[in-house]
């Protein structure tokens, strides 16, 4: 959410950040006017109980001395200045909630070094890395190459769920929990994260807090007592420090998590419908970071280093782009998304997306943290970012080692976490 005071300082600065993420519409001058009416009401309402207290003390005065009618004016004047207070607190409080619920669904502001765009067509590449492998036949995609399709169950998925849900058996489903184990281990091991294990039903309140509400609802789904099913435990990791106070030496807090995550895909039909690249559930390693405002622009680079690591270490090639401002995400102050190569469809699709939200989540969900024992609190800033997306990352090692026959090799580093077996077979066996 935003600072009401930084729009009241430079309402031009506010509109024209806005602008480059896409709104059509100035705000700032119905913010502050809702702001002003909010402030005038909060104003009133002091002034009003500040009067009803001075009638309150005089009562007792006038009734010592015997003056019934000055003590009966005095008794009506505090009930109504009493009465008053009441109505403007409420009123306030109206305003506020209006206000309040503007800034929820305004996106976070880019910073200034983001490129300018409308789509992905204006995303800027910061490096690649790696060779797509040359093959001397025509690369499938991963539902395609014999040795994992027979691993790969649609129709019964259908059956039980509908589209957009995959079965997976046999040495599909012994990839898939290596590779997320890989990702662990490297995050805890190597790179200093915690990791914790989160529920993935959660209240609204922490939906709100990291930004999911209420502008995308539609994107998630909501059980029927109020709880609603995580779309990444980026909602679960960060919301552990809401309404908290932490002390500098907290900072900065890495926290991963594996998890199963669910999404509606609202508004995604017709889009990637072949294959696992899209499903309404899930599995995710997810990468959050808790940090001072003065170190999350660095912890940006670090988290990203992170996910490539990964890529890196399963030889897979990758480029990475930094999104243009109409293209980053709703809570983003700027983001890197990294893409690896996928030659069954000869081209890079995103596995990763990881970004800094300055205090956008923080206000939100009031995470602050003291600077010096003595010091006023101010809002944390949070990161997030994918570690990677499991099942893409199953399907970019499918693709990436098919073999001509439909076996597929498996990386080195995966080998002690599949039996120490080098490849599944075109009938999907381990050897």
């Amino acid at each position: 959410m935003h600072d009401i005071r930084k729009i009241r300082e430079n309402p031009e600065a506010f509109d024209a950040a806005l602008a480059r993420r896409g709104e059509t519409e100035s705000w700032s001058e119905d913010i502050l006017t809702m702001d002003a009416r909010r402030r005038e009401k909060i104003q009133a309402a002091e002034e009003a109980k500040a009067a009803a207290n001075k009638a309150a003390k005089e009562i007792g005065a006038a009734k010592a001395r015997g003056d019934d009618a000055e003590f009966e004016r005095l008794r009506a004047l505090s009930a109504a200045k009493k009465q008053e207070t009441a109505e403007l607190e409420e009123q306030a409080r109206a305003e506020e909630e209006t206000l309040r619920s503007i800034l929820l669904t305004l996106p976070n502001l880019p910073l200034t070094e983001v490129p300018d765009g409308a789509d992905e067509n204006a995303n800027v590449e910061m490096h690649r890395w790696g060779n797509p492998r040359n093959y001397a036949f025509d690369p499938k995609e991963h539902f395609e190459i014999a040795g994992a399709a027979v691993g790969m169950d649609f129709e019964t998925a259908a059956k039980l769920s509908g589209s957009r849900f995959v079965i997976l058996k046999g040495a599909m489903v012994r990839l898939h929990r290596a590779l997320a184990q890989f990702m662990l281990d490297t995050h805890i091991d190597k790179n200093g994260l915690t990791e914790m294990w989160t529920p993935v039903l959660v209240r609204e309140e922490a939906m709100i807090g990291t930004d999911k509400l209420p502008k995308f609802g539609d994107d998630s789904y909501k059980t029927t007592n109020g709880w609603w099913l995580v779309p990444t435990s980026e909602v679960s990791l960060t919301y552990t420090v809401a309404e908290e106070i932490l002390s500098a030496e907290d900072l900065p807090r890495r926290m991963t998590a594996h998890t199963q995550c669910f999404r509606s895909e609202a508004g995604s039909a017709g889009k990637d419908t072949s294959g696992m690249l899209r499903q309404h559930q899930f599995e995710k390693v997810e990468m959050v970071s808790i940090t001072r405002p003065d170190d999350s622009r660095t912890e940006l680079d670090r988290m990203t280093k992170c996910a490539e690591a990964l890529l890196e270490a399963l030889d897979l090639p990758y480029r990475t782009v930094v999104l243009c401002t109409g293209d980053m995400g709703f809570g983003a102050e700027r983001t890197h998304d990294i893409e690896v190569w996928l030659p069954g469809q000869n081209t890079y699709r995103e596995i990763s997306s990881c970004s800094v939200c300055g205090d956008f989540q923080a206000r939100r969900m009031n995470a602050r943290f003291r600077p010096a024992p003595e010091a006023k609190p101010e809002f944390v800033h949070t990161l997030n970012g994918s570690g990677l997306a499991v099942g893409r990352c199953l399907i970019a090692v499918v693709e990436n080692y098919q073999q001509e026959d439909g076996s597929i090799l498996l990386p080195d580093v995966l080998r002690p976490y599949m039996g120490n077996a080098t490849q599944i077979t075109a009938d999907g066996q381990l050897i």
